[in-house]
């Protein structure tokens, strides 16, 4: 018997548009095929440019969907293996967080919540990330084929937004000056959002640069063509 669950994400972006598209995109990640006239929108902060245009807050966005809710998965077993790993890995840490796991679609998604997120997170996502990294590692070795998603309250949602802002100033940074634009080193989970971001941009080109774990994007203009 199902019933009704929600799901509630947090996004940023340098706008409230920007963030509002950011969380409806996670939203839909969740819980695909969602009707976007369901969601709440809540504006948390509308961002605020910094003077002469250097540096802003970004704008903050909570959205909110009533979802009709699955059973936790057809695996439990690889559920619950998931959760237990970041549970482990979390003690191991001394982080006081609260873990949950669903499976939707082939892919496993582990929440952590708690007030000690910061230390899972790390610097630039990096120990999230190479949680996440670890945690499908064993999963492969012991022959499990959904994917391993680790999250931190709404965490993924907010790093994507900011990264697609990021990548997107860039491109036009790029474009308008003709001459590349490095971005900061970041994880590998970071370097392909920001790849994705600009992939379609007929503007710019995006490659990688660099030894781990100093590895970052370089955005390159197009030639123009004659």
């Amino acid at each position: 018997m199902s019933a009704n669950r929600e799901l509630r994400v947090e996004a940023e972006g340098e706008t409230v548009g920007e963030a509002k598209w950011a969380a409806l995109r996670e939203l839909e990640r969740l819980a695909p095929g969602i009707e976007r006239e369901t969601v709440e929108l809540q504006v948390v902060s509308e961002g605020e440019r910094g003077l002469l245009g250097v540096g802003y807050a970004p704008a903050r966005v909570i959205a909110v969907a009533h979802v009709s809710a699955e059973t936790e998965s057809d695996s439990p077993d690889e559920v619950a293996a998931a959760r237990e790993f970041v549970e482990r890995v979390a003690r191991a840490i001394d982080a006081d967080v609260t873990v949950t796991a669903r499976e939707h679609e082939g892919v496993i998604t582990v929440t952590c919540a708690g007030r000690d997120l910061g230390l899972l997170i790390g610097k630039h996502g990096q120990t999230i990330d190479a949680i996440q990294f670890l945690a499908n590692a064993v999963a492969r070795t012991e022959g499990t084929e959904a994917r391993i998603v680790v999250d931190a309250a709404g965490y993924r949602a907010r790093r994507s937004a900011t990264l697609d802002t990021m990548a997107h100033n860039a491109a036009r940074r790029a474009a308008a000056t003709g001459r590349p634009v490095d971005l900061d080193p970041m994880t590998a989970i970071e370097r392909r959002i920001v790849h994705e971001s600009l992939k379609d941009d007929p503007a710019v080109t995006t490659f990688s640069e660099g030894s781990e774990p100093h590895r970052y994007v370089v955005v390159v203009p197009r030639p123009v063509a004659d």
